[in-house]
């Protein structure tokens, strides 16, 4: 029986093997994941503390099996949430694969979901893996016309 239960700081160092293992199967290079690690533990540590990171972990038994992180992000009124100065962000979905196909990842994302709404929240945001898409797709995200680019600082 699969059952979620909120994040809480003890899930540091499994939140940080998930990040590092999503970024992977992503097709992520070693060396920029080794690079990620540290500041990215360094980064995470406070905000699990004081709750901006927030999140749930899927169970099979007692053991984890999956987690998903969240965070409330500042953003100005667009038209797209024309009342509210916040942005759900959904980031960190990782299932292990022993348990993909299972409806893992829809647990987690219909949690994430609920929380935001019962934050307030009415507009979220992703970004999604080639492998994650066709889960968003089947329960109503839409692609957005975001860019990126990197700049040497």
């Amino acid at each position: 029986m699969i059952s979620l239960r909120p994040i809480a700081r003890s899930d540091l160092d499994l939140i940080c093997r998930h990040r590092e293992d999503m970024f992977r199967e992503a097709g992520r290079a070693a060396a920029d994941l080794q690079a990620m690690a540290a500041p990215f533990r360094r980064w995470l540590e406070p905000r699990l503390a004081d709750g901006r990171y927030f999140g749930f972990m899927a169970l099979d038994a007692d053991a984890a099996i999956g987690g998903v992180g969240l965070m409330e992000v500042d953003w100005p009124p667009h038209p797209l949430h024309p009342q509210d100065d916040r942005r759900g962000y959904v980031l960190n979905l990782f299932v292990n694969p022993s348990h993909r196909r299972m409806g893992v990842a829809g647990l987690l994302m219909q949690a994430s979901e609920d929380a935001f709404v019962r934050r307030g929240i009415s507009y979220v945001f992703l970004h999604a893996t080639e492998a994650g898409r066709p889960l968003y797709l089947r329960t109503g995200w839409t692609s957005t016309n975001e860019m990126a680019k990197t700049l040497q600082v």
